[in-house]
C-alpha cells in the first residue's frame, strides 16, 4: 500500500516490519537497524548478497555521533557541510550495530536523509533505520513510490509516498584514510565539492566482491534489456537491424522513434540529467526494444556519478 501516514509506518517499523521510505536521492528498503532480523528481512526482500553492507540512516548529527565509535574532525567538517544530504560516511561502527548490517566490516555507513517526510518519520523513532534503495537487487533505483509498488509492492505493508526524488542518484560515499578522505561511491554531491572542504581525495574504483562500502559492486542498477555504453552514432549503426531505446544527454535522433529516446537534459544540464536518469532506464526498459544505447556525459560534476552508474549498469548485459 502507498500513502502518507508517518503514524502508521512508524508503528509498522516499530513492529519489526519493512518500509519503503522517499529521500531526496532515491526511494529506501527501511527497517530497524539495531534488529538483526528486520536487518535481515531487508536482505530477503531485496535478494541482495548478505556480504554487501546497508547504509544506516538518523534524523540527527547528534544521533548519528551515537552511531560511530569515532567521529573524527575531518568527517564533522564534512557532515556539517552536507548533512541533511547526499553524503554517506563510512566510519568506524559503535556496538549499538549488528554486525550484520556492515557486513562483518568494522566500519558502518551513515547519513542524514534530506527529505522532510522521512526526518519526521526518523525523529518519531527510538532507533535509526538500516535502508539500501528500494529495489530488487541490481535492478535499476527507484525514484518515486510508483516505482517501489512496480518491485516490492507485494513483499512490504507500506510505502511512503513522499513525491520524486529531488536528487535521484544515491548518496556519495566517504570514508578516511587518516586524515584523507576517501571516495568510495561517487554520488549525489559531486567530487569538486567534497574536495573543497576535504582538500584532495582518493576515488576509490568499484569492486566485484567483498565490497568495502554499500553499491560498489561492478554490475548493478541494470535494467532487463541490455544496455550498451558508448558512442552513439557508431552504435546507432552498427546496431540499425535491432529495436533500440536511446539513453542521450543532450541530443534528439530525427530517425528514430521520439518516443524511444530518453534525453537526460537538453540544456547540458548535470542536476537535471541526474534527476531524470534513473527514472529515464525504467522507461526504456518497460519499452518493447532489443537494446539500450546510452552515452558518457563529461567527466565533471555530476557528470562522473552518472557515468559510474552507466558503466555498472552496461556491465551487467
Amino acid at each position: 500500500m502507498i500513502g502518507r501516514d508517518l503514524e502508521r509506518a512508524a508503528r509498522l517499523l516499530r513492529e519489526g516490519a519493512l518500509v519503503a521510505i522517499p529521500t531526496e536521492t532515491v526511494y529506501g528498503l527501511a527497517g530497524n537497524a539495531f534488529s538483526e532480523t528486520a536487518v535481515a528481512e531487508i536482505f530477503a526482500v531485496k535478494q541482495r548478497p548478505a556480504f554487501d553492507p546497508l547504509i544506516v540512516h538518523a534524523g540527527s548529527l547528534d544521533r548519528l555521533q551515537t552511531l560511530a565509535a569515532d567521529f573524527p574532525p575531518e568527517a564533522r567538517r564534512l557532515a556539517e557541510a552536507f548533512m541533511p544530504g547526499p553524503l554517506t560516511l563510512l566510519l568506524p561502527k559503535s556496538d549499538l550495530i549488528p554486525d550484520l548490517v556492515t557486513a562483518g566490516s568494522p566500519n558502518v555507513a551513515l547519513r542524514i536523509p534530506n527529505h522532510p517526510m522521512t526526518l519526521n518519520l526518523l525523529n518519531l523513532l527510538e532507533f535509526p533505520l538500516a535502508a539500501p534503495s528500494a529495489n530488487p537487487f541490481g535492478y535499476i533505483s527507484p525514484t518515486t513510490a510508483q516505482h517501489v509498488g512496480q518491485q516490492l509492492g507485494s513483499k512490504i505493508p507500506y510505502i511512503l509516498d513522499g513525491g520524486p526524488c529531488r536528487v535521484g542518484l544515491e548518496s556519495t560515499i566517504v570514508g578516511f584514510n587518516g586524515p584523507q578522505a576517501v571516495i568510495y561511491r561517487k554520488g549525489g554531491i559531486p567530487v569538486e565539492a567534497i574536495e573543497e572542504i576535504a582538500g584532495p581525495v582518493l576515488v576509490m574504483a568499484h569492486s566485484s566482491s567483498d565490497p568495502m562500502a554499500p553499491g560498489m559492486l561492478k554490475s548493478h542498477y541494470a535494467p532487463k534489456v541490455p544496455l550498451r555504453l558508448g558512442n552513439l552514432d557508431e552504435m546507432i549503426r552498427e546496431n540499425r537491424h535491432l529495436r533500440l531505446g536511446i539513453l542521450s544527454f543532450q541530443r534528439v535522433f530525427p530517425r528514430l522513434p521520439r518516443d524511444c529516446q530518453v534525453v537526460l537534459s537538453e540544456n547540458g544540464d548535470f542536476t537535471e540529467a541526474a534527476r531524470r536518469l534513473f527514472a529515464g532506464m525504467r522507461y526504456l526498459d518497460e519499452l518493447p526494444i532489443d537494446l539500450i544505447l546510452a552515452e558518457p556525459l563529461p567527466e565533471e560534476h555530476l557528470g562522473r556519478a552518472i557515468n559510474d552508474r552507466l558503466r555498472r549498469a552496461a556491465a551487467g548485459s
